[in-house]
């Protein structure tokens, strides 16, 4: 199992499809995942530390879990099966929960819980970045700085299209 560490979302172009990157702690390792746009906007908001003025769903989610008296432990990246990831919510009393992979990694930004991957996820889904490539991924470092949860938005999104859960 590995740490992961959430570098940011952006729009991957020329599909304008939504994208999560995510970077092995330990390594140098990349793991995309392709999300919808309301789970990007999420993402977004819980990165900046956007406090909408009436919960988000996430939002709602770990208020819940909280009120609850439980505790999110850890994401858990589980599976890659058909180009579609699988993940688990590690409750602190042993309980694992499916969820979409990127509910999950907006849920564990918000209730500041560590987002791991199984080993042969990672080996089959990661990519390793190359020194050369590596100016591709300050760029992108630089556009999260610029970007918003806003710019996610896209009239007539639909969450049940299979371009818009594509590894989700």
């Amino acid at each position: 199992m590995r740490d992961l560490d959430v570098l940011g979302v952006r729009v991957e172009m020329p599909t304008n499809q939504p994208i999560v990157l995510l970077r092995e702690r330990e390594g140098d390792r990349y793991l995309p995942v392709w999300i919808g746009a309301a789970e990007a906007a999420a993402i977004a908001f819980a990165q900046q530390g956007v406090t909408p003025p009436r919960p988000l769903t996430h939002d709602l989610l770990r208020d819940v879990i909280s009120a609850l008296g439980h505790q999110l432990r850890e994401v858990r990246i589980v599976e890659l099966r058909d180009n579609v990831f699988y993940a688990s919510l590690v409750f602190g009393e042993g309980v694992e929960v499916s969820s979409r992979t990127s509910d999950a990694i907006a849920l564990a930004l918000r209730a500041q819980a560590p987002i791991r991957v199984e080993d042969a996820v990672i080996d089959e889904a990661g990519v390793v970045v190359t020194e050369d490539e590596d100016d591709e991924v300050e760029r992108f470092r630089e556009f999260l700085d610029q970007v918003s949860a806003e710019d996610f938005d896209t009239p007539g999104g639909s969450e049940g299209s299979p371009e818009s859960n594509r590894g989700d």
